[in-house]
């Protein structure tokens, strides 16, 4: 049963209403006040969709490794970025050996929309009530402007025919409620004398020797203006639709023999080889290495089924980029060092820096 959104946030005296006392719109049972519903699955497509198709596949797959220079020049870059490294491996290290280990990076990402309903409320000054009026569209019949395709964005949309007044629970409809400053007396210590009366120099001038002053929260009344209902009393109630488009993604990196740590790469860019976006995607079919592809199959199978059961899916996109990795062995004073070159950025990582010194900040 749809319960209206709770008042209680705005003071412990506040005892919610009788369930009974607010309307069931049909189709929204699941709303609660606040938000944090769960979201309201979509209807069946009324038309059939499109059909996913297979993207072809592009036969060329690898990229030929880099040159020395380009790597000294990538090593350099990185070195003098360190304060405590030393440039001299750089200048006399001498290259015995670059390997490439080329690595795979499949990427699908699901751009969704979800909708959920909660209620909410304002503060009644004659706005239109149209509860019972006509029935309320349903979630997923009431028109929202989507963002263009992977753009995140939300919403807000009030749900036409469920607005109703109310009253006010927490100040009893009189537009007031206690004050909490003075503890409704309307009066508080004085700060000049704490409340005494008196004061080294005899009695207190700014309370005239009373001990107490007018509360300026209340102006003395000992109540204060309803925050919720802003001193109206009533209460106007509907039900609103939140609506969030999001882009649900899942990476799969193959495995990499270059011994540089996994999480480095993910830290830079690569080649893209193959990019694919439909309504609903197709399972990479022929490529080289299989991993990628198995993982393109399981991957496609949980969105699609996934997603579909709590969203609406608009559109899919799978990529596979490749990421060049570089391992550089190199001597410097009769021993052997190595560095990674890695990512469309050149980006280096150095294993066992053969020439550090210690710094300290003044």
């Amino acid at each position: 049963m749809a319960a209206p959104p709770a008042a209680s946030i705005h003071t412990p005296h506040y005892a919610p209403p009788a369930a009974n006392t607010f309307n069931i719109i049909p189709g929204y049972e699941g709303a609660v006040a606040g938000g944090g519903g769960a979201c309201i699955p979509p209807p069946p497509p009324s038309v059939p969709m499109p059909v996913p198709e297979q993207a072809p596949i592009q036969p060329d797959w690898h990229i030929p490794s880099i040159s020395e220079d380009r790597a000294r020049e990538a090593f350099a870059e990185y070195v003098s970025s360190k304060c405590c490294y030393s440039s001299d491996p750089v200048k006399d290290g001498v290259i015995t050996n670059m390997e490439s280990f080329n690595t795979y990076r499949y990427r699908l990402e699901t751009f969704v929309e979800s909708r959920s309903a909660e209620w909410s409320q304002e503060p009644y000054t004659g706005q239109p009530v149209d509860a019972g009026v006509q029935p309320a569209p349903g979630p997923w019949q009431i028109t929202a402007q989507p963002p263009a395709f992977f753009q995140e964005q939300k919403q807000t949309i009030k749900v036409p025919f469920t607005s109703s007044v109310k009253n006010c629970d927490l100040c009893q409809t009189k537009g007031k409620t206690p004050c909490t400053t003075c503890n409704k007396t309307g009066k508080i210590n004085c700060t000049l004398c704490n409340g005494s009366g008196n004061r080294e120099s005899g009695q207190c001038v700014d309370c005239r020797g009373t001990g107490r002053k007018k509360c300026l929260k209340c102006s003395g009344s000992g109540s204060c203006k309803c925050d919720t209902c802003n001193g109206k009393g009533k209460l106007l109630i509907f039900i609103n639709i939140n609506v969030k488009w999001s882009i649900e993604k899942d990476e799969f990196l193959a495995q990499d023999l270059s011994g540089l740590k996994v999480e480095k790469l993910q830290e830079v860019s690569g080649k893209e080889l193959f990019k694919d976006a439909q309504y609903m995607v197709y399972p990479v079919r022929g490529f080289p290495d299989g991993s990628v592809a198995q993982a393109s199959e399981r991957l496609v199978k949980d969105h699609q089924g996934k997603y579909a059961q709590t969203s609406r899916i608009l559109q899919q996109r799978q990529t596979i980029e490749l990421i060049p990795i570089t391992k550089v062995n190199y001597k410097w004073k009769g021993n052997p060092y190595v560095y990674y070159v890695f990512g469309n950025e050149f980006k280096v990582k150095a294993v066992d820096y053969p020439a550090t010194c210690c710094c300290s900040v003044m």
